[in-house]
């Protein structure tokens, strides 16, 4: 079952009377065998959600329940029309059916703990898998798990997420201190290091191909040379940000959801410069980053319990407090028309629609 809550929430920044601190303005600077099991969700608790002060954005909030203990960590939409999900703490990938709320689940392997998945060119779904220390392919038609483990020499390499190049290469961060490339045709794996050691976390293509990281603890993002494999480390504005996850835009701007600073950031490549914003509220942490097709950038806010839109246009925040008390949404991903993320500390999945 499904809790259902439509908010009218309008912009809180920069219009008056904005929650936002004073200083919301923007900063500048420049220059194995697999089995399956069908799984029924059980009915949900949530009753509503708070709306935010604000102008108009119509926003539907949907939040649906998964098997209890899965502890979903990261969702993809599949071709299908449903929705993958990490079950980190079952070793399992979860699919749920929207139409009909029928949730299977795909186990893993023994000491699977998966972290990332997305939807791959083949349809498939592909883990980052940090308890198999390997990548993990899920065929979409058959559920065949394949794992490709990292060579023996990079052991807990903590892997976090994947994207694929317009090329087909698959490309994944791990926190150990690592980043690398698969060929999914061939299976040949190369591991390099980053430049200053620990924390490659989120990580993204642009349209014209380039692939860009996070590092959380290194606090940077770092674009990649995909023929050489050799990164060039860029240094956000703020110190000590804690770059988490990383989104590129249309445009090829690297938006960046600054953890430890409680912004999101954005980068553009062609210029050099950088700007961030501070999220609205007391003590935002920002998790998620995701750019949907419009370019409006969506977060999530650990801090406030929230989803957040941001509209660059317009440099307006809507908050939406989550109807599930401490919901921690680790991330986002979508297609047109609707927003997905996975409520980790209470197993749950949330759905956003904007009308």
């Amino acid at each position: 079952m499904l809790a259902i809550a439509t908010l009218l929430v309008v912009a809180c920044a920069p219009s008056a009377g904005s929650p936002a601190p004073a200083s919301a303005a923007p900063s500048m600077s420049s220059p194995a065998a697999s089995a399956t099991s069908p799984v029924p969700p059980g009915p949900s608790t949530a009753t509503g959600a708070s709306p935010a002060e604000a102008g108009p954005v119509t926003l539907q909030i949907r939040e649906f329940d998964v098997p209890a203990g899965s502890h979903p960590h990261d969702v993809a939409p599949a071709a299908d029309g449903g929705v993958w999900y990490t079950g980190q703490h079952k070793g399992v990938l979860g699919h749920f059916d929207p139409a009909t709320e029928d949730i299977r689940e795909i186990p893993l392997g023994s000491g699977s703990a998966p972290h990332g998945v997305i939807t791959g060119p083949d349809d498939a779904a592909w883990i980052t898998d940090g308890g198999l220390n390997a990548i993990v392919r899920v065929d979409a038609e058959t559920d065949e798990v394949r794992a490709f483990e990292l060579p023996s020499d990079r052991p807990d390499a903590n892997l976090n997420t994947a994207v694929f190049d317009a090329s087909g290469t698959l490309w994944f961060t791990g926190q150990a201190g690592i980043y690398g490339r698969l060929d999914p045709a061939s299976g040949e794996m190369d591991v390099f290091d980053d430049p200053e050691g620990r924390g490659p976390y989120g990580i993204t293509v642009t349209p014209d191909g380039h692939i860009w990281y996070a590092s959380l603890a290194g606090s940077h993002i770092a674009q990649v040379d995909t023929t050489t494999g050799e990164a060039t480390i860029v240094e956000p504005p703020t110190p000590g940000q804690g770059s988490r996850r990383v989104w590129s835009d249309s445009r090829g701007r690297i938006w960046v959801s600054e953890w430890g600073a409680g912004q999101v950031g954005v980068h553009d490549p062609a210029t050099g410069a950088w700007q961030e914003w501070p999220l609205p509220g007391d003590g935002p942490q920002t998790y998620a980053v995701y750019v949907d097709e419009r370019d409006i950038v969506w977060l999530t806010d650990f801090g406030g319990n929230a989803i957040v839109r941001f509209d660059p246009a317009t440099e307006a925040f809507d908050t939406i407090e989550l109807t599930s008390p401490g919901a921690s949404v680790r991330q986002l991903l979508g297609r047109p028309g609707e927003l997905w993320g996975a409520e980790s500390a209470v197993d749950k999945l949330v759905l956003v629609i904007e009308s």
